[in-house]
């Protein structure tokens, strides 16, 4: 049998149209309007189609040499987001020790988390054994995986700002700890612990910045021509 997988008929690329003002717009609009929710949580519940169209949207995301290594978790269950709250607690009295003390008392003003008052949770994890062994593109760094994955959360959390849903990443909480709970295999890694549902408001800024934690560094300040910027 021969090894040749050449398509007999490759498909043809079409034209790349650009979108229109509107589309565009929509587009950057979403990229600066998401925010990292985390006390605004609604009860409502999400449709079952919403939700599918937030997923599709992740699934949509490019991985290198077209892997796909994400799963999802969907979290619904009363008892179990109780347990990652638990597992979130731990992790977050921990952390608020890691600061110099003049930090803890605003750290501890902060509310990093919507686990039980989002109505879905959800968890986003990275296959590292999908593709087999070798996965084109990957052979000279292991973690594009990693990276495709991050790409499906960022697909999600726009599409969720459209479609009105916040979003809230939760990555105060022990790996071992959300791999007791969720059951994930040692080959899968969790790359996001993320919260969603309707929101009540959203903050016209990151509500980092908001409480006066930390600041956008001006784009001009990250922006480097043909190499490294040296001192």
């Amino acid at each position: 049998m021969s090894d040749d997988i050449s398509h007999p008929n490759p498909p043809q690329p079409g034209p790349a149209r650009p979108f229109s003002g509107a589309e565009r717009d929509a587009v950057y609009r979403a990229i600066h309007e998401r925010r990292d929710v985390r006390g605004q949580f609604l009860p409502d519940p999400i449709p079952d189609e919403v939700l599918m169209r937030l997923l599709g949207a992740a699934h949509a995301a490019p991985s290198v040499g077209l892997m796909q290594p994400w799963n999802f978790i969907v979290i619904r269950s009363d008892a179990v987001r109780r347990d990652i709250r638990a597992a979130f607690d731990r992790a977050n009295d921990e952390a608020r020790a890691m600061f110099p003390p003049e930090r803890q008392a605003l750290y501890s003003q902060l509310k990093l988390q919507g686990i039980t008052e989002a109505p879905v949770n959800l968890c986003i994890t990275c296959d590292r054994t999908r593709g087999g062994a070798v996965v084109l593109g990957r052979t000279h760094d292991r973690d594009t995986d990693l990276y495709s994955t991050a790409c499906a959360v960022q697909n999600l959390w726009l599409a969720a700002r459209a479609e009105g849903i916040g979003v809230g990443w939760v990555s105060i909480i022990r790996d071992a700890d959300l791999r007791a709970i969720l059951n994930i295999p040692d080959h899968v890694v969790p790359v996001a612990y993320l919260c969603l549902g309707h929101v009540r408001e959203l903050y016209d800024q990151p509500e980092l910045q908001a409480r006066g934690w930390a600041k956008r560094h001006p784009l001009e300040q990250m922006i480097f021509h043909e190499s490294w910027a040296q001192d």
